[in-house]
């Protein structure tokens, strides 16, 4: 096995720069920007993530599920992480998204390195179902290849125990783990079974649905696909999350996240592509989707604009 030597203080380094990231602001999935013609858009990528970063997010994480990983080349993949690593300069740590098979992974996680992205976010392997053994050592071939500290991240068909992740936990280059099943029984376990410094990180869907959730059982940071098209609602939900503000609380998820839900979960991939067209609604240069993702119908696009407009208008914001 190729093993690479491990910098054990860079693991600390990014693990803190995140954990102080994620108690400042929400954490940023960028889109990746395409051309019409589903080409990628370098120009309009680089600045879509300014206006991100502008926005001041806890930390940026291009090339993951939002960015549409599974669907990009490794020179794309180059490219996006690249730009995200020049534009962000240092300001907020950089965690690029990896997977597929773990020496597809590999692959990417040294473009992430060279491109120099700050750690890494392990997307689930490909198709098919695993034991517990295959998920931990699915991790351990990845972190013995790579200098950059790695994120799990469970969901679909990649569940740990909390005896796995007792082991995962102690594979030196992984810092934490993103969760995207809501199972909050298993989601406490895990977290009591970590280490103390290990970090947890709310995946959820829309995760600002379940984020008071999410904090009670020891994972309060969390991604929002929100901020991806809409950083005015996105941070003053998690000001008035972090405030103990209840009622703004409360009253954002009424009027704007539940209906948002309602209307994401009409159509498969929507997740990604009603995210897409929310921010070409507010101008921002992402473009299309990419299959085999679409794109929202004409009737879906009415109802996202009218329910965006009135969103930012509980924020004070305009369309």
């Amino acid at each position: 096995m190729t093993r690479v030597s491990l910098d054990t203080s860079l693991d600390t380094r990014t693990a803190r720069r995140l954990r102080d990231g994620m108690a400042q602001g929400v954490l940023s999935f960028p889109l990746t920007s395409f051309h019409e013609d589903g080409s990628l858009d370098p120009d309009g990528f680089r600045a879509y993530v300014a206006a991100q970063l502008a926005t001041a997010p806890g930390a940026l994480f291009p090339a993951c599920g939002t960015g549409e990983f599974f669907s990009l080349d490794e020179d794309e993949y180059r490219q996006v992480v690249r730009i995200a690593v020049e534009e962000s300069g240092g300001r907020v740590p950089v965690v690029a998204g990896t997977g597929y098979g773990w020496a597809q992974a590999v692959r990417f996680a040294r473009i992430a390195e060279e491109a120099g992205a700050d750690a890494l976010l392990v997307l689930p392997h490909y198709l098919i179902a695993a034991p517990q053994d295959g998920l931990v050592a699915q991790l351990e071939h990845i972190a013995a290849r790579t200098r950059l500290p790695l994120i799990a991240y469970q969901r679909g068909q990649v569940a740990f125990t909390a005896a796995s992740l007792k082991r995962v936990a102690a594979i030196p280059n992984v810092i934490g783990l993103k969760d995207g099943h809501s199972d909050l029984d298993r989601l406490q376990r895990l977290t009591l079974a970590a280490p103390e410094d290990f970090l947890f990180f709310n995946g959820a869907l829309t995760a600002e649905i379940q984020a008071r959730a999410y904090a009670a059982v020891g994972a309060p940071a969390y991604s929002s696909a929100v901020h991806a098209f809409a950083p005015e609602i996105a941070n003053a939900f998690f000001a008035a999350l972090q405030g103990g503000d209840h009622g703004t609380v409360d009253k954002l998820l009424r009027d704007f996240y539940v209906p948002l839900v309602e209307l994401r979960d009409r159509v498969p991939g929507y997740s990604v592509s009603l995210v897409k067209a929310a921010a070409r609604l507010r101008g921002r240069p992402v473009g299309p989707v990419r299959a085999p993702l679409t794109d929202p119908s004409a009737a879906d696009l009415a109802e996202l604009r009218t329910l965006l407009a009135a969103g930012l208008d509980l924020v004070g914001a305009a369309l």
